[in-house]
């Protein structure tokens, strides 16, 4: 890790002081020559162990993205995958050769990725995104995809594309409102609040906080819940899921979470807002 220029200042003029052949060097002065020529030394120290550390994490990042079978190079080639473009011949690579930087962008259909060992094979989660909004790969984008990845995986290696609906979080909220600041169905009651809805606007926040494949853990939303202006106390009531059926495509009945949970399509939904009541 790069050292601060202070750091390599005060061992430079050490060095000096303990030199008996500089003694003549003993200005405080900040101004004095011998000082500014270790100033300027330190400066193009740190400069160069920064770029050494820059380098040294570009070095460790290609390894850990670049090495065959593990599932950060799935990732890795699961975002680089470019729907309507064809692979260079016996390679897992596109020539781009003529096209613009907004078109390769554009092609780049999956925005996020999260790949994981589960039972022998890989679970490949993928989405797309939509103003905003994550959403799954449509048919004929994930019929691209899946022949990508064919192309791509390793011999012998087993693996399940899921390309899900989000999966649904229903929640049953009592919150503890501080009347001053909102009303009965928790709206900001000040003028400028502009009909805001604080309680609402934290557990969206809280979702969008959430990375992809990231683990929904009660405990965070209730401390996030804890933070918003004229919430006294949040009750978590009850908290359960719902995910697609790989088999049927359809949503199956709610599970609950005790604890928490990881989305099994990667992200969640929260359609509405219902379960919260608001107490004094």
């Amino acid at each position: 890790m790069a050292r601060n220029i202070e750091v390599i200042q005060k061992q430079m003029l050490d060095a000096v002081s303990a030199d008996q052949n500089l003694a003549e060097l003993n200005s405080t002065s900040k101004f004095a020559i011998y000082r500014l020529f270790i100033f300027i030394v330190s400066y193009a120290h740190v400069l160069l162990e920064k770029l050494f550390d820059t380098h040294k994490k570009e070095v460790e990042d290609v390894i850990e993205q670049k090495f065959p079978h593990r599932p950060s190079w799935y990732r890795s080639k699961a975002l680089a995958f470019q729907y309507g473009f064809d692979l260079i011949t016996d390679t897992d690579k596109y020539d781009n050769t003529g096209f613009s930087e907004d078109i390769i962008e554009e092609s780049k259909i999956v925005k996020y990725s999260a790949v994981t060992k589960n039972g022998g094979q890989l679970l490949i989660k993928i989405a797309s995104e939509n103003e905003g909004v994550l959403q799954p790969l449509d048919e004929l984008q994930k019929e691209a995809f899946d022949f990508y990845i064919d192309e791509i995986t390793d011999a012998g290696v087993n693996y399940i594309v899921v390309n899900n609906e989000p999966d649904i979080l229903l929640l049953t909220l009592q919150i503890f409102r501080d009347p001053l600041v909102l009303d009965q169905y928790g709206m900001r009651i000040l003028p400028d609040g502009g009909g805001t809805y604080p309680v609402e606007d934290a557990i969206l926040e809280y979702m969008k906080e959430l990375p992809f494949n990231g683990e929904l853990v009660l405990f965070d939303l209730e401390t996030k819940l804890k933070a918003v202006e004229g919430v006294r106390i949040p009750n978590i009531v009850n908290a359960e899921s719902q995910i697609i059926d790989i088999n049927t495509g359809e949503y199956k009945d709610p599970e609950p979470i005790t604890v928490r949970t990881i989305p099994a399509s990667g992200y969640f939904t929260v359609p509405d807002f219902k379960g919260v009541s608001y107490v004094v």
